[in-house]
């Protein structure tokens, strides 16, 4: 799996992987960081949240930047999407991804290089059309069980939904 460092960290900032029940950053702090592990995904841009029951690694969520919350991404949600660096559920805190190559959970027969779109599995995108659902400037970079079971890899760039019915 990759393994984020964070480029010109500060003293005592929490490492992107983790998860933690306190506090350790102003929420909605965005950072730079490189995946110095073999996967060698490059840079990517995380955000600082608080967690939401239920959540993985690689959980996709929508957030809310008022108060920095987060909710398991599901049909016709509205705002901007992230992809959850690890298992970060509720009254606790973790990074999320928002732009860059990735991992992401994703549903059976997901294909590379497929459109994201939000399902009835909270949390999981996958490739079938549903109008109104597709998570925009999101795109798959492999197919479902690559690099592991279940997650797929992503390329983000500030993705969003807006349960829009046309591009």
């Amino acid at each position: 799996m990759s393994d984020y460092q964070i480029i010109n960290p500060i003293a005592g900032m929490q490492n992107i992987g983790d998860t933690s029940t306190t506090q350790n950053q102003v929420l909605g702090t965005i950072v730079q960081a490189n995946d110095v592990a073999s996967t060698a995904y490059g840079a990517g841009m995380f955000i600082y949240l608080s967690g939401v029951a239920s959540t993985v690694l690689g959980s996709w969520v929508t957030f809310h930047q008022d108060d920095n919350t987060t909710a398991l991404l599901a049909a016709n949600a509205i705002g901007p999407v992230g992809v959850s660096m690890s298992i970060n559920v509720a009254s606790q805190y973790g990074w999320y991804q928002i732009y860059g190559k990735g991992v992401g959970k994703c549903l059976a027969s997901y294909a590379d290089n497929g459109l994201v779109y939000a399902t009835a599995t909270a949390g999981s995108i996958d490739d079938a059309v549903v109008s109104g659902d597709r998570v925009k400037l999101a795109i798959g970079a492999s197919a479902i069980d690559t690099p592991s079971t279940g997650l797929a890899e992503f390329e983000i760039q500030y993705p969003f939904m807006d349960d829009g019915t046309s591009a």
